[in-house]
């Protein structure tokens, strides 16, 4: 068998609720030999659409080359192999430095999309990130920590556009996040504390950004969340006075349709 005929495919498992992975990804799982799954992030609850006989093994304690191992064992067979990680694959994945050792080793793959976290937090919040001539602008980022981030994307540097934020991955550093948050939002300005969104353990909490490590502390909150900050938060508690879009504006004139006088 000639393992450049055979793919394997890098799949969003989505923020954890399993109705919300891809159909594409769902039939993936369901004609996948082997589902490698970032266990320490992937609910087991997601495996939910794998064959009968697919083999289901957690990378949680696996090393780079024992992935890879794992992945050329069942490739060079002729056999289906699904790399599943947590929300979309792009973000915060780690799957370039595993793509790039397929490369070297002649094996083809794919990936499929996946919904995110900051995604599925906007949707159960009933918030849009994006609202006219209040933010136009979002931005997904993380918080310098054991993986560093680099100079020019310092949170305090990001912070100060003031615009939609999703902060990933850092709750290890909820009082460095607060006091930079505070410095360019406000204090007294709403932000929101993710946790596990779409899992049966979903907590959602709306504070002052004043009060941000506090909550974090008295909700036993250390990690599986992330930080929502903006003017977009503060709007989906209340929707009113906000400047509305142009797109349903009767008088406004675009490509699908003229203006009424």
């Amino acid at each position: 068998m000639n393992i450049k005929e055979n793919k394997v495919i890098f799949a969003g498992a989505g923020p954890g609720d399993p109705e919300l992975v891809t159909v594409k990804t769902m039939n993936a799982l369901k004609n996948a030999d082997l589902i490698i799954y970032a266990g320490s992030l992937v609910p087991e609850a997601v495996l939910c659409w794998k064959g009968e006989q697919t083999r289901t093994v957690s990378s949680a304690g696996m090393s780079l080359d024992q992935i890879l191992d794992e992945i050329i064992k069942y490739i060079e067979k002729g056999k289906k192999v699904v790399r599943l990680h947590t929300g979309d694959p792009s973000l915060y994945g780690a799957i370039f430095e595993q793509m790039m050792l397929l490369d070297e080793n002649g094996i083809a793959y794919e990936v499929i999309p996946g919904v995110t976290a900051a995604f599925a937090a906007a949707a159960r919040m009933k918030m849009e990130y994006t609202l006219p001539e209040t933010t136009q602008t979002l931005i997904l980022t993380r918080i310098s920590g054991r993986t560093p981030v680099p100079e020019a994307e310092d949170l305090s540097l990001l912070a100060a556009h003031k615009s939609s934020m999703a902060i990933y991955l850092s709750m290890g550093h909820a009082q460095k996040v607060e006091n930079i948050l505070k410095e360019h939002y406000g204090e007294d300005a709403v932000c929101a504390i993710a946790y596990k969104v779409s899992h049966p353990e979903e907590k959602i909490i709306t504070t002052r950004i004043g009060n941000l490590t506090a909550t974090c502390q008295n909700n036993e909150i250390t990690r599986h969340a992330l930080i929502i900050v903006g003017k977009a938060v503060a709007a989906s508690q209340d929707k009113k006075a906000l400047v509305k879009s142009k797109l349903y504006d009767a008088k406004f004139s675009h490509g699908y349709r003229r203006a009424q006088k």
